[in-house]
Formats: C-alpha cells, structure tokens, sequence
C-alpha cells in the first residue's frame, strides 16, 4: 500500500476573479487559524470560483493500487455484485420512513436522509446536499431498492452542494439538472469543468485540506441572520482525504480527486460527510486537524468481496472504528439500502454496525441508524 504525505499537490491559478455574489464570512469562523491540540494549521479559505490549473493525474494520492488484471480474472472467475435470493429477499424490510424536513433556523444543526449518499445538511443556515442522486436508476446499477426518502419538491432554496467523487452513484447529472445553475458547488480538485461545461456558474474546485467559507443569501436568512455567540451564520467547507478513486468513463481513471467534507458552522459545531471510502490512516488524521465533530455520516455499505473492496469502501466495523479515529461524538451510516452495489446481503449492513457500535462500547444514542427518509436534529 502507498501511504500518503498530508501535503497538498502544487497547483496554479489563472487569477480570475470570483465570480459569485457571496461575501466570506466574518473572521469568527476562520479563527483560530490553529487546530487546538493538533498543531496543524488551518488552510485560509480560498476564493469562491476560483479558476485553478491542476494536474494531469491524481493517481499519486492512491492508498493502494488499483486492481490489475489479475485481479479482474479472479473477480470474473468468483466475484459477484449482487447478492443471492436469500440475501435480496430483505428488500421490503429495509427501514424507509419519509417524514417531513425539520424547521430550522441559523442555529439549528440538522440531518436527512434522502438514501444512499444524498443528505440534506442544515448548518449555519444554509441547506447543504451532499452527493444529490434523486435518480431512480443510475448507469450500470439496477434500480434502487428503496424510494427517495425526501420528494425534491419538498426542499428548501438549497445553497451549496458537495460532491465528494464523480463515479455514478455520486455525481448524477439529471438530478443536477434540476438546480438553478447559479447554485454554488464545492468538488474535488479537476471537476469543476464537469459542471462548468453543464452552464454552473459558482463553481469552487478544492484540494485535500483547502477550504471555502459560505453564508446564505439575502431574505429572512440572509447575512444579517447571527448564529451562536452572536457570530454571522454561515459554513466553513473543507475538503478532506478518502480511501477511494475516481473513473467516469474509459479514458479518465484518477483525472480528477476524490475525498470528504467537513462543514463547521460559525459556532464551531461540525459535520463530517465522508463521501466514499475505505479505512484507514486518514481518519484519525482529519480528527486531529478538526477535533469536536459532532457528526460523522460514514459509508457502511458495498464491502462485499473484501478483497476486491476492502481499499475502497468500509465495511460496517472500519466505519464504527472510523467514528473512533475521528473523535466524533455521532455516527450516521449511509451508502447502504438505496443501490445493490454488491454482494452482501442487503440488510447486513444495519445488523452488522448496530452490533459493532455495541461491542465498541459506544453509547446507543449516539448511532444514528435512520431509516430513509428520516431526520434529526443536532442538540
């Protein structure tokens, strides 16, 4: 396995100016620059829209290789991508119990599941979608298994949204037709001419551990809405290391990143969006440089055959020792019950992770096992 550095790849801007009509956010959420206890530094926000030239390749930032030919023989001699009969015969158990998006105000820390990576984040006063797949059906997968938890009609003004990788089930393009195309989006370095070529126009592109700062946009929750402390509301966004790759067609394995996101409101509470990932060393390295995360919503699906998937995605134990190496007071499991991504029987996921989080010793309150379409609200 590559381990490695935490150190940024060189990168250039053209120098344009930003394009978007959001001023950053008072010094109070950029302060201090200085992770208490981690002895790292913060990076300072960058610009919004920024117009950077990035390398050719990020195949450098692999945690370990990807799979050769080898690898794919024995894959079509054993593998498999679904599970059998019996394992799919848990489809109409899966926990699906839309409700209604929570009322909220810039104070107000809150969470919805839409399924499988797509969460409606409510922090700082703003609405945040992460990873947004609406999509009934995405290429290459079969259709989902369990509804949309949240009806697209029912969602607020959204005022940012992260993506964390471009492979299908992450980056669906009619789900992101249906967004004004002056919504701001934050995505890993390489991927903003994606979106760019689709008419976005506040299109923010970040490397690992870069950041931007956003706050909401004129009307009742407009600059003028404080948060706690009587400081302005509004988000920090970082872009942070994964354990996974990016591919989008044949020609363009790891052109662009991939990664999470850590979202702090102004009052210091923050949310952690994992993406897509595997276990490893990276965890406990974000839990240093962002201690306190309130919430982590972490990947415990699509792990089945481990040695083909163990590099790249969780299975439901590394995700109860990631929340661990984080620090983080809360987990939330996702990217399981939405897609039949692989081979592990489709309620695994849920029984396995309610079970580690008991025997980790963790307090039951704190595993936020939502069905589909559930919320909750940060106290």
């Amino acid at each position: 396995m590559t381990q490695q550095s935490e150190s940024t790849t060189t990168t250039t801007s053209t120098g344009a100016e930003d394009p978007a009509p959001f001023s950053p956010l008072s010094s109070s959420l950029s302060s201090p620059t200085f992770v208490p206890g981690a002895g790292t530094p913060l990076a300072e926000p960058r610009p919004l829209g920024e117009r950077r030239v990035w390398p050719r390749s990020f195949a450098d930032r692999l945690t370990a290789p990807l799979p050769g030919l080898r690898g794919f023989a024995r894959f079509a001699r054993e593998g498999a991508l679904r599970p059998g009969p019996e394992g799919l015969a848990d489809i109409p158990r899966l926990p699906y119990e839309p409700g209604p998006l929570p009322r909220v105000d810039a104070r107000t820390v809150a969470v919805s599941w839409a399924g499988h990576a797509s969460w409606v984040v409510r922090i700082g006063g703003l609405t945040v979608l992460t990873d947004p797949v609406w999509s009934r059906k995405i290429l290459g997968t079969p259709a989902r298994v369990t509804p949309v938890g949240v009806a697209w009609s029912a969602l607020p003004r959204i005022d940012a949204v992260v993506i964390s990788h471009n492979h299908y089930d992450h980056l669906d393009a009619p789900t992101l037709r249906r967004l004004p195309r002056d919504t701001p989006v934050f995505v890993p370095a390489g991927l903003g001419r994606w979106f760019r070529r689709r008419r976005f126009s506040h299109v923010t592109e970040l490397d690992w551990w870069e950041a931007a700062e956003l706050h909401p946009r004129g009307g009742a929750a407009g600059a003028s809405v404080e948060g706690g402390g009587g400081r302005r509301a509004g988000v920090r966004l970082d872009f942070v290391p994964a354990h996974h790759w990016s591919k989008r067609s044949l020609h363009d394995t790891c052109r662009t990143l991939w990664g999470g996101w850590v979202l702090t409101a102004a009052d210091g509470r923050r949310v952690y969006f994992a993406g897509d990932t595997g276990y490893g060393h990276w965890f406990s390295h974000i839990g240093a440089r962002y201690p306190g995360i309130d919430l982590a919503l972490l990947p415990i699906g699509a792990y089945n055959p481990r040695w083909w998937l163990s590099d790249v995605h969780c299975d439901p134990e590394e995700a109860v020792r990631a929340t661990q190496d984080l620090g983080a007071r809360r987990m939330a499991p996702m990217h399981w019950g939405t897609f039949v991504l692989s081979a592990e029987p489709v309620l695994e996921p849920l029984t396995r992770v309610r079970t580690a989080w008991e025997k980790a010793g963790l307090a039951r309150e704190n595993l936020w096992d939502l069905p589909v379409g559930a919320s909750k609200v940060l106290n």
